[in-house]
């Protein structure tokens, strides 16, 4: 076999047109389809860039030659030369960008064999995704990833542009971080040389990008890999990549619109779509009367409406207990619904149980007239104030929860987006995007009967909030009582949404020492508990931290709703599987008994004896 310098490519197999007729070329690929007509031999040898088309004419080569292309096999990496010439009358391809020439091949040298590959390299493949993941190197050769992998590409590309012109820093910040297990778990390493510590891998960077702001860096971004050992579904992966942000002397508008601008910026540059700003806000209260969620799906309607005033006084006791005990009565009005059938009903109510209701109530107006088994106890003139609250027309139905407003709503979001994804009522050509702010800054754990950080320890209070924070305090309510002020604070919080997905979190920081202390205190942390987990950032708030803030938008997420992918597994050139198992190279493994001593660590066997 001869050197490879000598048949090192001077074209890929994505650039060759008719311009080029005539010219002497030198491709390198792999072999996508060979097919043998009667002793004229056809290649179609792929790459990255594309497909060419290779024709053998066995009067223009030797028979050595001939005999040696004959050999080739789907995958097998070859090199060929020969003369680009233009494809015969009627045989252009108009799909493929090549598809007017072809390379009359007068050399071929088979650079590598492959075993026949378990599921063929094609756009379209129905091979398991267990197989696929192990043999993912083969996978990304199917043009789909490829793809995905160039747009996500262009994407970081787009990014660090929009941002160094916006004057920020790319700085790093470390892997190998003190272990604070607040939130997620996280992903733990044994330190050898101190015996019996160690470093945990970050779920973020965002007690570091703080103090990077304490630093003076006023502008900082980095696009930071997150560890976490949690639970996966399809928008989540052990680890992932987050184009982390946070900027010093800034309101929330500031971060919004710096966020809007570089989503704008890689909206235009990788889709070519024009994207208009500002993006609406909602806050988190308004979102869950409309919606019932806290990432709203806006591409169809269907919007959520409160009945509490239109059945006060009603017969129907499921209504009324539940308003003397402080709960609502809310509903959605599903469009063409008023004929479903029993069993279709009987489905919905199913399903709102599993989401926590205790029924589903409704009114079909269908083409017989309504029909409901609680009109007997709501009366006409109840019946038909609801239906005009509702805007339901002959043939529509309205579906009603009553229970605690938060859980109505969620229950009532739910089976919205059930329906909107069943009906297909979903329009897939927009692009929705909207701010949803001033989150709860706590919310109460009814198991742990304590409270808990909604999003973030480190995120301020609404101004307008600190009298209650304060108050919190000093009264007399317990934890429990849903009138507690610490209920009632928002924060100064806010996530992106996009089509349904959240894309990105962030919010102002508390930057003064104390006020973060009362807040580790609130949940639940004493001072000296305090000090050992986060004593690092209470001491360095304490020398002069500046007002900041931030975001970290998934760019996993975000590159997944980009290509019309359902999974962000897609888009990762080497993702995990749904229990954070990697089948190409069968991690996580065990390790041997020397490694073990050399970390000072010992397996215990948990398992009962029986």
């Amino acid at each position: 076999m001869a050197g490879f310098s000598e048949f090192k490519r001077n074209a890929t197999c994505g650039e060759l047109t008719d311009q080029d007729v005539g010219k002497q070329v030198v491709l390198n690929g792999w072999v996508q389809e060979y097919r043998n007509l009667g002793g004229l031999i056809f290649i179609d040898l792929r790459d990255r860039y594309g497909i060419t088309q290779v024709v053998l004419h066995p009067e223009h080569v030797s028979a050595e030659i001939m005999t040696q292309a004959g050999s080739c096999r789907h995958e097998y990496v070859i090199a060929v030369r020969g003369e680009v010439t233009a494809r015969p009358e009627g045989m252009i391809n108009f799909k493929m960008n090549t598809g007017a020439i072809e390379v009359d091949c007068s050399v071929i040298e088979i650079l590598s064999t492959s075993e026949t590959p378990p599921f063929e390299i094609v756009d379209e493949t129905n091979a398991r995704d267990d197989l696929r993941l192990e043999y993912r190197y083969l996978d990304l050769r199917r043009t789909p990833l490829q793809k995905a992998m160039h747009l996500r590409h262009k994407t970081t590309m787009a990014i660090r542009e929009y941002l160094d012109g916006q004057d920020f820093y790319e700085i790093e910040t470390p892997l190998l971080i003190r272990s604070t297990p607040e939130g997620a778990r996280d992903y733990v390493v044994p330190s050898r040389v101190q015996p019996g510590t160690f470093y945990a891998l970050p779920q973020s960077p965002q007690l570091l990008k703080q103090i990077l702001m304490i630093s003076g860096f006023d502008k900082y971004f980095q696009l930071a890999r997150c560890l976490r050992d949690e639970d996966l579904r399809t928008d989540r992966q052990p680890e992932h990549t987050q184009i982390d942000m946070e900027m010093s002397f800034v309101t929330p508008d500031d971060i919004f619109n710096v966020a809007e601008g570089m989503i704008v910026y890689i909206w235009k540059k990788v889709l070519g779509i024009d994207l208009p700003v500002p993006f609406p806000r909602h806050t988190y209260a308004e979102a869950m009367k409309r919606w019932g969620i806290d990432k709203p799906e806006k591409r169809f309607g269907m919007e959520l409406f409160d009945l509490s005033d239109t059945v006060t006084g009603c017969e129907f006791k499921v209504f009324t207990s539940t308003l003397d005990k402080g709960g609502c009565v809310k509903g959605i009005t599903f469009k063409g619904g008023g004929n479903m059938s029993r069993k279709q009903i009987g489905d919905l109510d199913s399903l709102a149980k599993d989401y926590g209701a205790g029924g589903l109530g409704y009114i079909l107006r269908s083409d017989n007239g309504d029909k409901s088994p609680i009109m007997k106890f709501l009366g006409e003139e109840i019946t038909a104030a609801i239906c005009a609250e509702a805007k339901a027309e002959k043939g529509d139905a309205v579906l009603i929860i009553a229970d605690q407003p938060i859980k109505a709503e969620s229950i009532l979001g739910q089976l919205r987006l059930h329906l909107g994804k069943r009906e297909n009522l979903i329009d897939r050509s927009k692009w929705e995007f909207m701010w949803i702010t001033r989150f709860p800054l706590f919310e109460y754990n009814e198991e742990t009967e304590a409270f808990q950080a909604m999003h973030n320890i480190v995120s301020s209070p609404c101004e307008e909030d600190l009298s209650l924070f304060e108050e919190g305090f000093t009264t007399d309510l317990k934890p429990s009582d849903p009138g507690h002020p610490w209920r009632r604070v928002r924060a100064e919080q806010y996530d992106l949404v996009l089509n349904g997905s959240e894309i990105a979190s962030g919010g102002i920081r508390i930057h003064q020492s104390d006020l973060q202390k009362k807040v580790l205190n609130i949940l639940g942390m004493s001072d000296e508990r305090a000090e050992k987990m986060f004593g690092f950032l209470l001491k360095a708030l304490r020398y002069g931290a500046p007002p900041h803030g931030g975001l970290a938008p998934g760019l996993d997420r975000i590159v997944a709703l980009m290509t019309g992918t359902d999974s962000i597994r897609d888009v990762i050139a080497f993702p995990k599987t749904t229990n954070a198992s990697s089948l190409m190279d069968g991690a996580p493994s065990t390790i041997d008994g020397d490694q073990l001593n050399e970390l000072h660590l010992s397996i215990v066997d948990k398992t009962e004896d029986q």
